[in-house]
């Protein structure tokens, strides 16, 4: 596959859509059409996914939801229900009307995760593959959301292992809304380093991760530790331009770093 790089001054290279890295994940939280049509002609060619966030897919008028899907669409942006709303029909013993009405809104993509709910590796491993049998591209994520569940190291591998081993199309790492105490960030937002080299060493290619980075200086570090064509997620709708920015070295922070610190890691 070609890849198409937008040349963004020396030393900097911004992959153009349709992208496989370098993506960016927003979290809708419920945003109205107008207020989405609009939004998206200033940033639609900066997002490449809008994630429903949490459970909010099941709240809205169906014929409203296929309008909003279908303008998203119209963008060249996939969107897809937050694996929150999996969780609550696994844990209703709703999963099959759960694919078939996420089939009938015309989504292409899920999410599995086990952030909230505990499920074991062989039920995460059967709801990939169901997921995959009605059709759907799936994202699984990794990682607990309450900072008293948040999973070991040999839990992580596990989980990533299966994960892969079903040809999940990308791996999200849990960062949640805060930034704090979760995933590879500790209880003030800074990146554990540690944390993070750990979980791409256990990739065949980086970029098959999505990192969560709900925060200004999250965004920025991983710009610098892993290039401007990171894959970020769990962005908020008013940071896009700001973090695309970051991204292409236009602003200060990242100006004269990005052209100087090559990305650390991979």
């Amino acid at each position: 596959m070609n890849m198409a790089f937008c040349q963004v001054g020396e030393g900097i290279e911004r992959s153009c859509k349709p992208r496989v890295k370098g993506l960016t994940m927003i979290l809708d939280k419920g945003l109205g059409l107008e207020a989405t049509a609009d939004y998206l002609e200033l940033v639609g060619d900066y997002v490449d996914l809008i994630k429903l966030g949490f459970g909010t897919g099941a709240l809205y008028r169906k014929e409203y939801l296929k309008e909003k899907i279908r303008l998203i669409s119209s963008y060249d942006i996939e969107v897809y229900p937050g694996g929150t709303l999996l969780e609550a029909a696994i844990w209703q013993g709703r999963v099959e009307e759960f694919f078939k009405e996420v089939s009938n809104l015309g989504l292409n993509i899920v999410e599995v995760s086990d952030g909230t709910i505990e499920i074991s590796l062989r039920e995460r491993e059967r709801m990939i593959r169901k997921a995959m049998d009605y059709g759907f591209r799936v994202l699984s994520e990794v990682g607990k959301k309450q900072v008293s569940e948040q999973l070991g190291i040999e839990q992580i591998r596990q989980t990533i292992q299966v994960d892969l081993a079903n040809g999940v199309e990308k791996i999200i790492v849990e960062g949640r809304e805060s930034g704090r105490a979760v995933g590879i960030y500790d209880n003030h937002g800074h990146i554990e380093k540690d944390e993070l080299e750990y979980i791409l060493s256990l990739v065949p290619d980086r970029d098959l991760i999505i990192w969560e980075a709900p925060r200004k200086e999250q965004q920025e570090q991983l710009c610098l530790l892993l290039g401007p064509d990171v894959s970020l997620g769990n962005i908020a709708l008013e940071e896009v331009m700001a973090l695309e920015a970051l991204r292409r070295g236009l602003r200060g922070d990242t100006l004269k770093q990005l052209r100087m610190n090559r990305k650390v890691y991979g």
